[in-house]
């Protein structure tokens, strides 16, 4: 069920909106996939993707793109070892076997000249699904301390755990799931 918001996660990433029509790679340290989803109705749980890599490349001039994102599905983080451990189990990532998600965008959508969202393919548990990230904000200018060009990007995405074989325990455990992806990017 979190491997949906891997791939939503991915998608995102990938939306790593990035400026000019360059190359950009995403920064490890400041990219991140979080998914949400309900637990029995009680509570929201919350989780992230520690491991999220990949390329952009952004043309607002032009308004093209494009995003190819991998997420290291094992490096899902809960808070819970136990459940760290019961999350890539194969009723939901299955990690030993689908040790990656990945993002491919097919279009960047804009609004005027701004970038409203990222479309794309997420493959995830070997099941490929059309996705939408919706860019809540974007940024691109000098880093202040690497004085590199860089983008940042917030987005987020909607996923069905059902979609990509996940979804024991649905209904009680929520088969929505909320994707929000966290993405700098910077040129080498």
């Amino acid at each position: 069920m979190k491997a949906l918001y891997i791939g939503a996660l991915l998608a995102l990433a990938s939306t790593s909106v990035l400026a000019a029509d360059n190359t950009y790679t995403t920064d490890p340290n400041h990219t991140f996939v979080r998914f949400s989803y309900s637990h029995f109705g009680y509570t929201t749980q919350l989780s992230r993707f520690d491991t999220v890599s990949g390329k952009v490349e952004f043309d607002p001039a032009n308004q093209t793109g494009e995003a190819n994102i991998t997420v290291d599905t094992r490096s899902v983080s809960t808070g819970s070892k136990i459940f760290n451990n019961h999350i890539q189990d194969a009723d939901f990532l299955d990690t030993e076997k689908y040790p990656t998600a990945t993002f491919k965008s097919t279009k960047f959508d804009f609004e005027g000249d701004k970038l409203s969202a990222v479309e794309g393919d997420l493959t995830l548990k070997g099941i490929t699904k059309p996705v939408t990230l919706k860019v809540t904000s974007l940024k691109c200018m000098p880093h202040p301390m690497t004085k590199k060009e860089a983008c940042g990007a917030d987005a987020t995405t909607t996923l069905k755990r059902t979609d990509f074989n996940m979804g024991k325990y649905a209904p009680y455990v929520g088969d929505e799931v909320t994707v929000s992806i966290s993405v700098e990017a910077s040129k080498k």
